[in-house]
């Protein structure tokens, strides 16, 4: 389903998102997210609740993936979600995967939860994230 689904906010949100992703720049994610975004990791079922934690592995996963490429973008009737077909590498482990995004009234992010496969590429997605992110985010918990 095409982009033009999403609300006028959502659409302005994810060209903001699409903007940073292309820059390597997340200081503007704060201002495109919800004070109380969660973020659900592909390694872990806890989410981490809010905005700091967001940038914290946003920030770190850029780092991980290497030759990122978003591929499809599908949005739901109601305006409010849409799911980013993307893939990567990292070394020599090449990976698929999904973002899906959950935008509040405002158009911001509420909830952003992905997907990876195959499981090596998770493995060593978690790895690296524990190590680049994990001291971070427990200083935010």
């Amino acid at each position: 389903m095409p982009t033009s689904l999403l609300s006028p906010a959502a659409r302005a949100t994810l060209a903001e998102w699409h903007r940073m992703i292309e820059a390597q720049d997340f200081d503007a994610l704060p201002a495109i997210s919800a004070d109380d975004v969660l973020f659900r990791s592909p390694a872990f079922f806890k989410p981490y609740p809010g905005r700091e934690a967001f940038k914290v592995v946003i920030s770190a996963v850029s780092t991980v993936f290497e030759d990122f490429k978003y591929h499809r973008t599908f949005a739901t009737e109601d305006g409010l979600n849409a799911v980013l077909e993307f893939s990567a590498r990292i070394g020599d482990i090449q990976l698929k995967g999904i973002d899906m995004i959950r935008f509040d009234t405002a158009g911001k992010i509420a909830e952003f939860e992905v997907m990876i496969r195959p499981g090596n590429a998770l493995m060593a997605l978690g790895k690296l994230m524990s190590e680049r992110a994990g001291p971070s985010l427990k200083s935010l918990l």
